[in-house]
């Protein structure tokens, strides 16, 4: 009788809660889903000291990706599924991470771009206590990568964008292989808004701000030739997620609220943060020369991020959309770094409009590189690549000097001696 009772207490016993949750958002994935899923499986099962859960959070599929992971789930122990019937990688992360039960919340793309060797240096820290946050970094000195020059200049203009507008510390915000503890999970989640790729960079950036301890892992990568990623769209809606969250930072409009033992740092001093200062303080504005110094710095990087993202978008575009977009892309941290500490303009007074000016100077930029594009191909219908991108150049380094003569004497006159 006692064996019998000593069985059932176990059969009803609620599940073994793992020490580690290893979350696969997937979206379409049918071709690589099952052989991934079972690598990752075997991995865990044989080379893992920690108890661990594969949870496959299938994210608005319309292939069979779905009946593979229930397939999978049925067949393989500490394998679940989830299905979320609207799509967004961060909508994915957030529905499994706020129910799970696990101590340390992972995930890693289903390509398994990343050696899975780095798991263990990834959450053994998280584990430990010793750190809140680990990322792997594909970006720094020894980590191994191997992709495509396109890929490889995106994500690193990406990342000196969110260093220069939002002052972020941590090397590689988009590398699809992270861990949370989950109490500071339960904290950050309520605060992050974005659902699909700009999850990841919320979600560092708002533990930053909280003074989190952010671990990074070098890892192996080679890049899937295959991957199902729309690079052009996923750019343009991070920037906007960059816009949006400097914005809302420097206005105030994100509560943190202590939770775990946690206290929101001050704002660092970056061309964001410092939007918030209060109406009417200003600092001294430069002279003329220390004017064109920082100006003339702030357009060579510009001019080199320029150069660098219409390298990497010219293939995917036609070269008038490629231009455009690569101007928009280096438009927003330019003028906020122009606005700042160019003309010394500081808070939110006249922001709005600022920035409706700033457009139309950034339309007239438009216009100047645009027009030298279609006379090459006016004068030169066969020009190159290296003449087409030399020309552009040019033209963009003219429309630096007309974007500085307006911002001067138009855009920010009126307040460069402004108390």
């Amino acid at each position: 009788m006692a064996g019998t009772a000593t069985a059932r207490a176990l059969a009803e016993a609620p599940p073994f809660a793992p020490a580690v949750e290893v979350v696969v958002p997937v979206r379409n994935e049918e071709r690589v889903l099952e052989a991934s899923v079972r690598r990752l499986h075997g991995y865990l099962g044989h080379s893992f000291p920690f108890a661990a859960r594969i949870t496959i959070a299938d994210n608005g599929s319309t292939d069979e990706t779905s009946a593979i992971a229930q397939r999978l789930a049925a067949e393989l122990s500490d394998v679940e599924c989830v299905r979320l019937e609207k799509p967004g990688r961060g909508r994915a992360l957030h529905a499994v991470w706020s129910q799970s039960d696990a101590d340390v919340l992972a995930y890693m793309d289903v390509d398994l771009s990343t050696d899975l060797a780095a798991l263990l240096p990834l959450v053994a820290p998280l584990v430990s206590g010793h750190s809140d946050l680990a990322i792997g970094s594909r970006l720094t000195r020894s980590a191994r990568v191997v992709r495509g020059p396109k890929r490889e200049l995106i994500s690193r203009a990406y990342n000196v964008l969110l260093h220069a507008v939002l002052h972020t510390r941590f090397s590689d915000a988009q590398c699809g292989f992270k861990a949370i503890r989950a109490d500071r999970a339960r904290a950050l989640l309520p605060l992050v808004q974005d659902r699909a790729w700009f999850f990841d960079t919320e979600l560092l950036v708002l533990a930053e701000r909280m003074g989190l301890r952010i671990h990074e892992v070098p890892v192996d990568w080679i890049d899937d030739p295959d991957s199902r990623v729309d690079i052009v769209g996923t750019a343009l809606a991070d920037l906007r997620g960059v816009v949006r969250l400097g914005r809302d930072l420097a206005r105030g409009r994100i509560r943190f609220t202590p939770e775990a033992g946690l206290v929101p740092l001050p704002a660092p001093a970056s061309p964001a943060t410092l939007l918030a200062l209060p109406r009417g303080v200003a600092s001294t504005p430069p002279t003329f020369n220390a004017q064109v110094l920082r100006f003339a710095a702030i357009g060579v990087a510009s001019t080199l991020a320029y150069a660098l993202i219409y390298l990497a978008l010219r293939p995917l575009l036609t070269d008038q959309a490629t231009n455009a977009s690569a101007l928009l892309l280096t438009a927003v941290a330019n003028t906020a770094a122009n606005r700042r500490f160019t003309f010394a303009v500081r808070g939110r007074t006249r922001l709005v409009r600022d920035q409706a000016e700033g457009l139309v100077v950034f339309g007239l930029a438009l216009a100047v590189t645009s027009g030298s594009i279609a006379a090459l191909h006016a004068f030169a219908p066969a020009a190159p690549r290296a003449v087409e991108l030399a020309v552009l150049t040019a033209a963009n380094l003219f429309a630096t000097v007309l974007r500085f003569v307006l911002l001067r004497s138009w855009v920010f006159q009126s307040r460069r001696t402004a108390p």
